[in-house]
């Protein structure tokens, strides 16, 4: 029973784990490690197993948030969450599916870890306030400051727009057709004049160490590393070295499009395009092999 009772909560501790951290292979972990606390309790003690569960999870997720903070600090160039082909608790309804969005995500990086765990309890999950507090150890009045302060971070930069799923999948199938054939006029054309790209290689395959600001560079970018010459040199650093190899497509991550290449099924490049108004106004390129190992191209492609 003590198994069974574990295994009904699984898939929401490692949502809740991974909307925390960012990072499904530590998300996990955090799942794993509630699991052998929870061997270690009489069941019958406690009141409400999915709210124990969750407790528990949450701080051990909160705990390797801090400690991940400082590792990401030597980080070679800007991190970006691990993108998931699966949401981590099978979510099929859109206030769960929101919650795990790519372009929310990278948001969240940039709150206190105390307002993140708060803002995924409370905004993703519906925790109580009371219950949160016990969570991270405050009083529910704090708790409820920590949230309010984390929606209006998060509001301030993440607005919420009208990009419905057929309008965001059409935009990136366009935005990957102009990559490919080398159209600068049509990547211009599809991205704001403030478009930012973020590139998260790790420093173990080649991608922009900053923040590429503005429509020009953007577009300049896309379209260089489109050219034969330096997609070779691209692949050269993720052990490929056939380009007739290569497969390029659009598949579900994180609940919304994004442009993949892959190389036998591998993932090695992952565009994932923040939408707005018909325009590209971000795009997160994410190439770090350690990132990519859940993420399979669709076998239709």
């Amino acid at each position: 029973m003590t198994t069974d009772v574990f295994e009904e909560h699984r898939s929401l501790l490692t949502g809740v784990a991974y909307r925390i951290l960012g990072s499904a292979a530590d998300a996990e972990d955090v799942t794993q490690e509630t699991w052998l606390r929870w061997n270690t309790v009489d069941p019958a003690t406690v009141d409400d197993p999915r709210a124990y569960l969750v407790t528990v999870a949450s701080r051990i997720a909160l705990d390797r948030l801090r400690s991940a903070r400082h590792r990401r600090e030597s980080y070679v160039g800007a991190w970006l969450p691990e993108p998931v082909s699966d949401l981590p608790d099978g979510a099929d309804h859109a206030e769960l599916a929101d919650s795990v969005e790519y372009a929310l995500l990278v948001v969240l990086e940039t709150l206190s870890p105390l307002e993140r765990a708060v803002f995924v309890l409370r905004e993703a999950f519906q925790f109580p306030y009371a219950r949160i507090g016990e969570v991270i150890g405050r009083e529910e009045a704090a708790a409820r400051q920590l949230a309010r302060r984390a929606r209006d971070h998060v509001r301030e930069r993440r607005p919420r727009f009208d990009a419905d799923r057929d309008s965001r999948r059409r935009i990136t199938e366009r935005f990957l057709r102009a990559c490919l054939e080398g159209d600068l006029d049509g990547l211009t054309a599809l991205l704001a004049d403030d478009a930012t790209l973020i590139g998260d290689g790790g420093g173990r395959v080649r991608a922009p160490l900053r923040a590429l600001q503005g429509v020009r560079k953007v577009s300049a970018f896309l379209h260089a590393i489109a050219q034969e010459r330096n997609t070779r040199r691209f692949l050269d650093s993720t052990g490929v070295d056939d380009l007739a190899r290569l497969e390029t497509g659009v598949m579900e991550v994180n609940g919304a499009p994004a442009a993949y290449a892959a190389v036998d099924g591998r993932v090695v490049l992952l565009l994932v395009l923040d939408v707005a108004d018909d325009l590209v106004r971000h795009v997160y390129l994410v190439a770090n092999p350690e990132k990519m190992s859940r993420l399979r191209a669709p076998a239709s492609s």
